[in-house]
């Protein structure tokens, strides 16, 4: 495997982006977010534990996972938030391995919305790129793509890692905050080529 990337961010930070911009590069992307979606959609493979675990009222009118109805509870019950990671992140763990394996030596960048708050993602990556911005900007964008109360956004916000935390454990910030596509692009170029140069010593 090449050069293994971690990359992380908080909601709206614009995580999603950079990743595009990296893939386009020739990257690989292993999104554990994307993953937990195939998991939990229609025909997936972790919806009839959830279905044991949580009950009927988890699985949605469509047979998928009803996700608001899920991310209502685990606000609510810290106990009903652990029991789904218990479910999920052992499957997303051995599927993110197989996903990583399949990409032989091409550079791999890992999408973790929740790295910073995993004990063991740090250790699995040679860098680690920390998408970040500030919290207004990171409320205004989630309620205009999501459609999304600001209090329900808030609460996401609250429960993810701080965004002192997110840079401490960063090699690399990328302070997406004004910037066009061009200038946000020209940042992901600038640093793949100097981690590309020589990913031992920069």
């Amino acid at each position: 495997m090449g050069l293994k990337i971690g990359l992380t961010g908080g909601i709206g930070s614009g995580k999603s982006t950079v990743a595009a911009r990296l893939v386009a590069r020739g990257a690989v992307l292993v999104d554990t977010d994307a993953i937990s979606r195939a998991l939990t959609a229609v025909g997936g493979a972790a919806l009839p534990a959830l279905a044991a675990a949580f009950g009927a009222a988890a699985i949605g009118a469509d047979g998928a996972l009803d996700r608001d109805h899920m991310r209502q509870l685990v606000f609510a019950d810290p106990a009903a938030r652990h029991r789904l990671e218990g479910i999920l992140h052992p499957m997303i763990g051995a599927e993110t391995l197989r996903q990583a394996a399949a990409a032989g030596e091409h550079t791999v960048v890992f999408d973790v919305p929740l790295l910073a708050e995993s004990g063991h993602w740090r250790g699995r990556v040679d860098k680690v790129l920390v998408v970040d911005c500030s919290e207004a900007t990171q409320l205004a964008r989630v309620m205009r793509r999501s459609g999304w109360a600001r209090d329900t956004v808030e609460r996401v916000i609250a429960q993810q890692a701080t965004r002192a935390a997110r840079r401490a454990i960063a090699d690399a910030v990328l302070h997406n905050e004004g910037l066009t596509l061009e200038q946000l692009d020209t940042q992901v170029h600038r640093l793949w080529h100097c981690w590309h140069a020589d990913p031992v010593k920069q």
